[in-house]
């Protein structure tokens, strides 16, 4: 029987993430054998497909997840990508509720960054493909069946017409949402449906967005437009996510261009410019979805196998990252003291250093979407008050500030069993 240290099922940004943090992480004669299980063939080339999370879609960056990839090395490849979020307006639409939030008055850079998905998933990859990285990608491949054992956990699973079998001291489940092996395992997750679709294309504009972020509340949905570099012919563009009632969601990716664009115009307004184009239309289902155990003996879970978020704030896969550098620092630290990777003692360690990260980022995102989502006159008053009284109270419009940016929270110190608390003078 084969055997390996950390089975990872997914090669998604997170399991690349997690992956790479390990190879990283390692100290010179301790190496860690690491195999990642992906369903679909890595790309090798730029005209190759894609794996499903690194599709055309973009992904809102924080501050603190910047950081991160400087301290795994894959930032100077990713920043050309990255277009710069140096303003951000939330507005409600028919309403007086505002908050500006600009970069130069929070003292950082960039309130954040946007990247597409497709660039963000090849500058991860590119260094785990490197012969000397550590890790072994085994793709298309699907992960069948996992039980557990004394050792950790064995995996079931089909390669190249065969059906295989590998024992991992850690499985590391991360393949999305949808998990099957997540249910195989019968590991339990609460869902709480939003009766919304996210709405997500690609558009371009008659100006330069000015590096501006919108947050739009509307009686439709809240909907953001976000800053995206420019295309190969100069012409400014932007990444649209629309929330809308999911009656409304197959007509508005069913009309033509024109159509749509009107309806985003009456929706959004004019303080981008106007809308020339929209590339092509996806939606998917909004829901809340939590497992009711991350982690048990042998085995943990990430990423959106773990929780999905409402769009809202821009912060699931910020989350979802910090989660696995915190694990990749968890098992990094076990591995030096010669722990069980998979033991309870590790895993419950990095489980407890999650638990004030996920209440506060989930419960404000769903808060938010059940605040914003809403055209009862009270709360429609309430949420205007708040919006103002946030953009009047210094102190705490700084602290939302923080909160978006990442940098209310104590990111890990991969190469050490110590945490490091970002700032914004570090960043």
């Amino acid at each position: 029987m084969e055997n390996c240290d950390i089975a990872i099922v997914g090669g998604g940004m997170v399991g690349a993430a997690l992956a790479l943090a390990l190879a990283k992480g390692q100290q010179p004669g301790k190496t860690l054998k690491i195999v990642v299980f992906e369903a679909f063939e890595m790309p090798q080339q730029s005209d190759q497909p894609l794996q499903p999370s690194y599709d055309a879609r973009s992904t809102a960056l924080s501050l603190g997840t910047r950081h991160v990839f400087e301290r795994l090395g894959v930032w100077s490849a990713l920043a050309p990508s990255a277009c710069p979020i140096g303003h951000i307006r939330v507005s409600d639409k028919g309403h007086f509720g505002a908050v500006r939030l600009d970069a130069d008055k929070e003292n950082v850079p960039a309130l954040g960054y946007v990247v597409e998905n497709r660039s963000l998933g090849r500058v991860l990859m590119q260094p785990l493909q490197q012969p000397d990285s550590g890790v072994e990608f085994r793709c298309p491949a699907e992960v069948v069946a996992a039980r557990p054992t004394a050792q950790g956990s064995l995996i079931e699973y089909e390669y190249d017409g065969e059906v295989c079998g590998i024992e991992a001291g850690l499985l590391v489940i991360c393949d999305g949402g949808r998990s099957g092996l997540r249910e195989q395992l019968h590991i339990d997750s609460t869902e709480t449906p939003y009766e919304q679709c996210a709405l997500i294309a690609n558009l371009s504009l008659d100006r330069p967005h000015g590096a501006i972020a919108y947050e739009r509340f509307t009686d439709q949905g809240p909907m953001a437009l976000l800053p995206l570099h420019d295309d190969e012919q100069g012409k400014p563009r932007a990444a649209l996510v629309w929330s809308v009632p999911m009656e409304q969601a197959d007509e508005l990716l069913n009309i033509d261009d024109q159509a749509f664009l009107r309806q985003l115009h009456d929706q959004f307004g004019y303080r981008a410019g106007r809308i020339t184009r929209v590339g092509e239309r996806h939606s998917y289902p909004l829901k809340l979805m939590r497992t009711r155990e991350q982690v048990r003996r042998g085995v943990a879970v990430l990423g959106n196998a773990a929780h999905t978020l409402h769009p809202i704030a821009g912060q699931g896969f910020n989350l979802a990252l910090r989660g696995a550098m915190v694990l990749a620092q968890e098992l990094l630290s076990a591995q030096r003291q010669g722990l069980p990777l998979g033991g309870l003692e590790t895993l419950n360690r990095f489980h407890d250093q999650l638990g004030w990260d996920q209440y506060k980022t989930i419960g404000f995102s769903d808060r938010a979407t059940v605040l914003f989502s809403n055209d009862q006159s009270l709360l429609v008053m309430a949420r205007n008050v708040g919006l103002l009284g946030m953009e009047l109270a210094s102190p705490l419009k700084h602290a939302f500030a923080d909160s978006a940016m990442g940098l209310d929270v104590a990111l890990p110190e991969l190469g050490g069993a110590y945490r490091h608390q970002v700032t914004k003078e570090s960043a």
